[in-house]
């Protein structure tokens, strides 16, 4: 005989797969519309794809500004919820020596030999933990993202914002991909050995000797390397070392106003050296914009200077300063605004993460 708590239990998590399950059909179902042409003609739902995010900020774990894994598992469900397919994951190799603050971010230090390995480690271990209690899964391989867009779930690339892990150390590059890792930031708000960034005075003219190797290991591994937050010289040098298409997976380009003169924007030149690769640049939601609308207006001036083929979405969501896309609940209204703005259906496919996808089967199979 069937246990009756045991029964109320199964019932119970079998009403709330079913509830999902109605929630990702619905928000397919939104896709759906958004990408629809102008006679009303249903449009196939697009893969939609983040090339940068921090659900939960579980980087922060640990630290009294920690949400708790609560926050990770709502963002997860407001992906499904949004109609999202895939997203690059991702871990903060120099998490503890930033500060966010009200006005961006202030960095603290240095690490002292092998504790950049132990803070990888222990974020790696606390997102794969929490990612196991939601509808992500791990996925490794472009499949991966075909069979989320099949299931309505969401599938978890694994990558991590800066080379600190590494310390130098090429060979090391295997072991972030044994570990599942399918991107590499090189760089983010501390100065590291690989290269010079965007908010930092150059060390190195651009990519160092050590990040050379890195970059040719990364290319020989199946990693997509990721230049956000590098600079010019820095990524000039990346698409002199390697074949592979690059992503910058989370920026916007500089206008003439003074405030979008920030030094985390990029100009055209920058952007047209990411497009070169065949890579990919994920429009970013971030408080540059004065609103949503100014994003959107920013995405389609970002495709007009590179191309719809190398434009994607990278949010940065639960890391971002004072977003203008806060919940991936908005990801219908911001594919209905472009083709709002005259892109067709399957030019809003590319940037909604077609054009991602095309990248990711070049890069890792």
């Amino acid at each position: 005989m069937i246990n009756r708590r045991r029964f109320l239990h199964d019932s119970a998590l079998a009403t709330a797969g079913v509830s999902l399950l109605a929630r990702a059909a619905k928000a397919q179902r939104s896709v759906e519309c958004a990408v629809s042409n102008a006679t009303h003609e249903r449009q196939p739902a697009p893969i939609v794809f983040d090339l940068h995010a921090h659900p939960g900020a579980t980087f922060q774990k640990g630290r009294p500004e920690y949400l708790g894994d609560e926050a990770h598992r709502r963002t997860v469900a407001g992906m499904q919820a949004g109609g999202l397919t895939g997203a690059f994951f991702s871990l903060v190799a120099d998490g503890p020596l930033i500060e966010l603050t009200p006005n961006g971010v202030v960095t603290h230090g240095g690490y002292a030999k092998g504790d950049a390995a132990r803070e990888y480690r222990r974020q790696l271990a606390d997102l794969t933990a929490l990612m196991r209690t939601t509808a992500a899964f791990l996925a490794t391989r472009t499949s991966d993202l075909k069979r989320a867009h099949r299931e309505h779930a969401v599938a978890a690339y694994l990558a991590c914002e800066g080379g600190e892990f590494l310390e130098g150390d090429a060979g090391r590059v295997d072991q972030l991909y044994d570990d599942g890792v399918r991107s590499l930031q090189l760089v983010h708000y501390v100065p590291n050995v690989l290269g010079d960034l965007q908010t930092q005075p150059s060390q190195h003219g651009g990519l160092s000797a050590a990040g050379k190797a890195v970059v040719k290991r990364l290319t020989a591994k199946g990693i997509v390397i990721d230049v956000a937050h590098a600079s010019f010289e820095t990524v000039r040098d990346v698409a002199s070392q390697t074949s592979a298409p690059l992503i910058l997976s989370h920026s916007i380009l500089k206008l003439d106003d003074a405030r979008l003169l920030a030094a985390r924007a990029i100009g055209v030149e920058h952007a047209k050296l990411v497009a070169g690769t065949g890579g990919v640049i994920g429009a970013w939601p971030s408080g540059f914009n004065a609103s949503f609308d100014e994003f959107v207006a920013n995405t389609v001036r970002l495709i007009d200077t590179v191309g719809v083929d190398h434009v994607g979405l990278g949010t940065d969501m639960d890391g971002n300063l004072k977003p203008v896309l806060g919940d991936y609940t908005q990801l219908p209204d911001w594919l209905t605004a472009l083709r709002a703005k005259g892109l067709s259906a399957t030019d809003v496919a590319k940037v909604a993460g077609g054009n991602m996808q095309r990248v990711l089967s070049q890069v890792i199979g």
